[in-house]
């Protein structure tokens, strides 16, 4: 039986004007602001934990994460009772078309808002089951035993490449003109153990803080808020998100 303790930020950082990130920690949604709170997965059917990271022109990066989080807290209620493992990551994957379909959509009608899209990184409990989504490049990390390691692979043109190094250009995301988005899918329920923290983060965060600056907050017991407020002291190029999941017994 576990516990697990989250803290939440989303902030606009020291550049932009306008934040287009967004988190979402079972049914609260969260942009420019911080948010705590414990849940209990074993009373708690199903939940999504998230952070999307908004692009493409003004406000319109907003709207797309907005869409894709909204819509996905709304789809995890909907998901039939008693899904097999297999069959829960094939609803999932039939989201993911439909909401990506639904954000090019609004973005080849309106505009503004042409070749919006956004990131997904989260975790996903459906029926005492764990897993882990991706998107694109925004991040989850794992803190055991004192050590930080990467759990998602970066959908961008550096990682393509071989190059181990962070790269603003992606090549995946929902919306953005994209066709066919994918999304990485990986079942962690028998990888989760008392003392693990998760980290899921925006790209606003890693890029402006090394593993290392980021595994010693973590070690201190740092707040999400905390993790933002190092990246933007550190430069705050981005708008910048984090959730903090620490799992107790």
């Amino acid at each position: 039986m576990y516990k697990m303790k989250i803290t939440a930020a989303c902030r606009v950082g020291c550049v932009r004007s306008n934040n287009e990130d967004m988190v979402l920690v079972h049914n609260q949604l969260l942009r420019s602001d911080a948010y705590q709170t414990e849940l209990f997965p074993q009373s708690i059917s199903r939940f999504a934990i998230a952070v999307a990271d908004g692009m493409g022109g003004h406000n319109a990066g907003e709207v797309a994460s907005e869409m894709v989080l909204s819509n996905l807290k709304f789809y995890m209620t909907d998901v039939p009772k008693g899904l097999q493992p297999e069959e829960y990551c094939q609803k999932m994957n039939d989201w993911l078309h439909s909401i990506n379909h639904t954000v090019n959509s609004r973005g080849y009608a309106d505009a503004s808002k042409r070749d919006m899209g956004t990131t997904l990184v989260g975790i996903l409990q459906y029926e005492g089951q764990y897993y882990f989504v991706n998107c694109g490049d925004s991040r989850l990390y794992r803190f055991r035993n004192g050590q930080l390691q990467q759990l998602s692979t970066d959908h961008s043109l550096n990682n393509a490449k071989g190059i181990n190094r962070h790269s603003n250009i992606i090549t995946n995301c929902i919306g953005a003109g994209v066709k066919n988005a994918y999304m990485d899918m990986v079942n962690i329920t028998e990888d989760i153990q008392k003392d693990d923290t998760f980290l899921l983060c925006s790209d606003g965060l890693n890029d402006m803080m090394t593993d290392e600056e980021i595994a010693t907050l973590l070690r201190e017991g740092a707040t999400a808020n905390r993790l933002c407020e190092q990246a933007i002291d550190n430069g705050g190029f981005d708008n910048v998100s984090a959730v903090v999941i620490r799992v107790e017994s």
